[in-house]
């Protein structure tokens, strides 16, 4: 063996050991893929990815995907000795609380760690909208001579992420779209922790991939270092997205070796010990060689190909100031000058429709602004005038048709904005929620700001029936932490839930919107919008209150009128965010709905949770019904009348 051999190996089984030690110490995890797959995590983060320890954030860095986030320790060992901040004390801490190795991998929280993986399939599917933000850019910013967009996006998926549905509907995009810097390593191993995957998983995968328009390889070996650079070679040349095979053995060395059984528990001591001595690893827990530090660190490496970047962006900047501006203010997440005046509005409109004109508003202020639908684009409203379709032919596009695919599309628009460069959004029916919640929830842990527009919010979509009218999914929704949950009652709210939505950086924003037209609300009045909630319409010392989201409002405001003939004075609250109400202070929300006064509040959706703030709820809590809206809706009980009933009750 040559030197660098002999320190390849030994690197490799570094990796191996810290993985197994952690997890053994821990008493909790998954040692066998990390243990199968720690040849090519070595040969990715010291050959292959450019990256830099010392600024996990550079824009031109290759990202790294971890699809099977179970495996975390892969990517904490060879983070740790490549040079990143992630001493040997986190790794002894894994799992622990307050520790910076977690049991997956968790974006903002690990440097180095691109999204946030687990959940089987996301990550792949995440990557997806991570190449693709690669691919735009470049088409966008990239001028002969000048390349300074110039990145690949790498995946180590597992079967079980390869079983998973939306990884099959982001790769079928993705071959679609023909994302040729997209390489996803498949981490063939055979088993899954029921046992064999032969037992529920037997189709071709790579004649599958073909089919979805992808580059496919095989390589025997996942210790095959020279098999592995080929396959990687290959897959750089070919216009198509990539998939590898690669054939591992999970629990590798150890007496555990292609058994289920190396997969989600520790090896124990006495396996633990064989191991060490199959693989010739006489090291005690958690000490790694000198030498192996020395061939592994990338700092020296990953600072000079940033610096190299910066002096391309130099040059680049007085060859091109404007696009050089630009693009590092995108870069940043700066926001560009947005409308802050709603467009005028003459009639009632169904607030999809108004989301469309605040689109056709923004969208030509904000070139960053990138959107699409799951095949639904003339029922939400989400092209603006003048926004092209993407295809594999108009990369420059900024409208996304992801066919009837809600589930990637969630994936996908968090890639987009986990990127950087953009900011995505993409639209449905809010029944389908359901469909992308996965995606949704990763959003609101990553603190990802992607914004989903839902539309058809309620029974009031009518026709189509309880299969499609949404009941439970506002409460449901609202449920979720960090999601903020914007439901407009007419026009001009839908015009200021937007702008909360693009100012939103902390995490993601759902705008939920109607089929039906709905009247407008005075202009300044609506723009209460910003604080989640407030007074729409008030009476001299008020004697109690209707609260209400979204069309519900306009029945509130009916409900008012006929208490007030009858001598009541009511307030009327419109309530369209509450999480954004919350966020206001104490002293505001007292003053919008006091704690003392009667309070009903009006949705055409699930009551659950509504009496943080109303004694009583015009609520629905069974599913929905068959014929026209207004039919649906007087018979099961949203009318004025019996608004003004319930909080007449409370009043007695």
């Amino acid at each position: 063996m040559t030197e660098t051999k002999d320190l390849a190996t030994l690197s490799v089984n570094a990796i191996r050991f810290l993985a197994i030690d952690a997890v053994e110490k821990a008493k909790s995890g998954h040692p066998g893929m990390p243990m199968a797959m720690a040849p090519l995590a070595y040969l990715l983060y010291r050959e292959v990815l450019r990256h830099n320890p010392l600024d996990p954030a550079w824009p031109n860095r290759d990202r790294f995907v971890l699809s099977a986030g179970h495996g975390s320790m892969l990517l904490y060992a060879v983070l740790h000795l490549t040079g990143y901040d992630l001493p040997l004390e986190e790794l002894k801490r894994f799992r622990q609380w307050g520790s910076k190795t977690p049991g997956h991998p968790e974006y903002g929280h690990t440097p180095g760690v691109e999204v946030t993986t687990g959940p089987l399939g996301q990550g792949i599917a995440t990557a997806v909208g991570m190449a693709l933000a690669e691919r735009k850019l470049a088409a966008e910013f990239n001028r002969p001579g000048h390349v300074v967009v110039d990145h690949y996006t790498y995946v180590l998926a597992s079967d079980g992420d390869l079983m998973e549905g939306v990884s099959g509907e982001a790769s079928s995009l993705a071959g679609t779209w023909g994302l040729s810097k997209l390489i996803v390593f498949w981490d063939d191993n055979r088993i899954s922790i029921d046992g064999p995957t032969d037992l529920a998983f037997t189709e071709d995968v790579l004649a599958r991939y073909r089919a979805y328009g992808w580059h496919t390889l095989r390589v025997e070996d996942a210790n095959d270092l020279e098999a592995l650079r080929h396959a990687i070679k290959l897959a750089k040349l070919d216009e198509r997205p990539s998939l590898i095979a690669v054939r591992s053995h999970i629990g590798y060395g150890s007496p555990k070796q292609d058994s289920h059984k190396a997969h989600g528990e520790p090896l124990g001591p006495e396996a633990v010990e064989a191991t060490r001595k199959n693989l010739g690893w006489p090291y005690p827990p958690f000490e790694v060689p000198e030498e192996v530090y020395r061939h592994m660190d990338m700092r020296k490496r990953g600072k000079a190909l940033q610096e190299a970047w910066e002096r391309a962006m130099e040059v680049y900047a007085k060859a091109f100031p404007d696009l050089y501006e630009e693009l590092s203010r995108r870069l940043k997440g700066e926001l560009p000058s947005l409308p802050e005046e709603p467009p005028a509005f003459d009639k009632p409109i169904a607030t999809r429709a108004a989301s469309g004109k605040a689109l056709d508003a923004i969208a030509p202020k904000m070139p960053e602004l990138l959107g699409g639908s799951a095949d639904l684009t003339p029922s939400n409203n989400t092209q603006a005038q003048g926004m092209a379709d993407f295809s594999r032919e108009n990369p420059l596009g900024r409208y996304l048709h992801f066919g009837v695919r809600e589930h990637a599309m969630g994936a996908i628009l968090n890639g987009l904005n986990l990127h950087g460069g953009y900011r995505a959004y993409g639209g449905t029916f809010l029944v389908f929620s359901d469909y992308m919640r996965p995606a949704v929830r990763l959003a609101a842990l990553m603190g990802t700001p992607t914004i989903f527009v839902y539309t058809h919010d309620s029974i009031a979509l009518g026709e189509d029936g309880p299969t499609h009218q949404p009941v439970e999914h506002l409460m449901s929704l609202r449920a979720m932490p960090n999601l903020w949950v914007i439901r407009p009652a007419d026009a001009y709210e839908t015009f200021y839930a937007w702008q909360v939505a693009l100012r939103r950086k902390e995490g993601p924003t759902a705008i939920v919107l109607t089929r039906q037209a709905v009247p407008l609300l005075p202009p300044e009045k609506a723009k209460g919008l910003l604080k989640g909630g407030y007074v729409l319409e008030d009476a001299e010392e008020p004697e109690g209150v209707i609260v209400a989201t979204g069309s519900e409002v306009h029945l509130a405001l009916k409900a008012k009128a006929l208490l007030q003939e009858k001598g009541r004075r009511v307030r009327v609250v419109s309530l369209p965010s509450l999480e954004l109400f919350a966020a206001q202070p104490e002293a505001y929300r007292k003053e919008v709905l006091p704690p003392g006064l009667p309070t009903v509040a009006v949705e055409a959706g699930a009551s659950l949770g509504w009496e943080r703030y109303a004694h009583k709820v015009v609520g629905l809590d069974r599913f929905g019904a068959s014929a026209p809206y207004p039919e649906v809706y007087e018979q099961l009980g949203f009318t004025p009348e019996r608004v003004a009933e319930a909080l007449l009750s409370l009043l007695v």
